[in-house]
């Protein structure tokens, strides 16, 4: 014959309500660091900001001088023409070819504003 025995279980305990805080000193002295990191870390996060604005705009300059240049390539390339220097020693100097006349009419002043 076997005898079984039957235990009986604990009656469940009561919860205990908590009499602590949930905040505890670690808890505090962790969000006190991490909120010290965060505001340490703003001004080189301003910096970087102000920078890449900076290279932003000294790109967007760099495009424009580019520009530029190559608008002042193309006239130095029509500027070594001979029909070009010729046509510029005629309207802004007065000169004339060997052989040629010059005539000046009194009273007209002549247009020197791509001189």
């Amino acid at each position: 014959m076997s005898v079984t025995t039957t235990r009986a279980r604990p009656a469940p305990r009561a919860r205990l309500e908590r009499t602590r805080p949930r905040l505890t000193g670690r808890a505090a002295a962790l969000l006190i660091a991490i909120a010290l990191l965060v505001v340490m870390a703003l001004v080189p996060i301003g910096r970087y900001l102000e920078q890449r604005a900076a290279i932003a705009d000294l790109e967007r300059r760099t495009a424009q001088l580019e520009a530029r240049n190559a608008d002042l390539r193309a006239e130095v390339a029509t500027l070594h023409d001979p029909a070009e220097l010729e046509k510029l020693a005629r309207e802004c100097l007065g000169m004339v070819a060997p052989g040629e006349v010059a005539f000046v009419t009194a009273g007209e002043k002549p247009s020197r504003a791509d001189c």
